[in-house]
């Protein structure tokens, strides 16, 4: 997948994203910038969580949106 198509999705899953975890801010999102690792880290942040229940959640949302790729 090409940087141009990661960064087209990126954009159209913040909305996504938010609708799941609605207190990041576009500020983490430039932050996060389609990163997992940086995502896990603001919900844990943000909404006051530990690693591992982040990390589950993160999981099922994936799993509710398969077509989603995160960066490297």
């Amino acid at each position: 997948m090409n940087e141009d198509t990661l960064q087209g999705n990126w954009k159209q899953f913040k909305g996504k994203l938010v609708e799941q975890w609605g207190k990041l801010t576009d500020d983490d999102f430039d932050v996060i910038a389609g990163r997992r690792d940086q995502l896990l880290g603001k919900l844990q942040e943000r909404h006051g969580i530990a690693r591992d229940v982040a990390e589950k959640q993160l999981k099922e949302w994936q799993g509710r949106h398969p077509e989603f790729r995160f960066r490297d």
